[in-house]
């Protein structure tokens, strides 16, 4: 049954929306979901830019205690949901316990590197418009650097008794912060065949019955269809490409 809170949650079918999906299906709670199509670059417009001043998903405003609350970024949106409405702890630990801060790290460790080092690799394996060979090899690299980071994190876990979790002992925030782009790692050119430990860690986190419904919303992941042929691939690239690039231009116009 669905926790009576009153959330809307402004997103798009991206590893940055997904994270925060699967939170509020772990945590069974009640939301409205709004789409932004940031094909047509609907993030950037005036009343969106009131609730994230960045112009980027995802972002949510509270209306539960009746005064609105806005919260904006992916990982401060996977902290507040949890110390507001976790407080069974299903996916994280006591305030100020040492498990939180260990959760706080891994959190802080995807949004400063994991994201934005895989995110460059997409655009410049997939949407930049010319192949700059410098820029596909120093961010797939970068990427790779990380995804060892985190498979040795979860051999050291393991050996632990641990289990295949980030922190403590259980599936919490910092796994499904870090899953929600390895996730993706194919469309930025990254096997993870080189990573035994995160190929059993996303096969245990894929089987989860929130995270199944999370990854769906507001569309259907469809990677694996668009990942079966090259031709499917370069296509949906060269469609993404086209307003990832609009978009770009409209940045650049505006801050010349």
């Amino acid at each position: 049954m669905a926790s009576k809170t009153n959330i809307d949650l402004y997103t798009a079918g991206t590893p940055n929306g997904h994270k925060v999906h699967i939170a509020f299906e772990e945590l069974g709670l009640n939301y409205n979901v709004h789409k932004i199509d940031i094909s047509k670059n609907t993030q950037k417009e005036e009343w969106f830019l009131k609730i994230c001043p960045n112009g980027r998903i995802p972002a949510m405003v509270d209306k539960t205690s009746g005064k609105e609350k806005r919260v904006f970024e992916g990982g401060a949106m996977l902290l507040y949901l949890t110390d507001k409405y976790d407080k069974e702890n299903k996916i994280s630990f006591d305030h100020d316990s040492d498990e939180y801060w260990e959760t706080v790290e891994w959190i802080v460790w995807m949004q400063s590197g994991l994201g934005p080092m895989q995110g460059q690799a997409n655009h410049f394996y997939r949407y930049a418009p010319e192949k700059i060979e410098y820029g596909i090899n120093r961010y797939q690299t970068e990427t790779k650097r990380l995804y060892q980071v985190l498979n040795d994190r979860l051999a050291q876990q393991e050996k632990a008794g641990q289990g295949l979790w980030l922190v403590g002992n259980k599936f919490t925030i910092a796994d499904i912060a870090c899953f929600s782009w390895v996730n993706w790692g194919a469309w930025a050119g990254i096997e993870t065949k080189p990573f035994p430990e995160i190929e059993r860690w996303l096969d245990a986190i894929n089987a989860r019955p929130a995270v199944q419904r999370g990854v769906n919303i507001p569309d259907e992941f469809k990677l694996k269809e668009i990942m079966s042929s090259k031709e499917k691939a370069d296509e949906h690239a060269k469609k993404a490409s086209a307003w990832v690039m609009k978009g770009q231009e409209a940045d650049q116009k505006k801050h010349a």
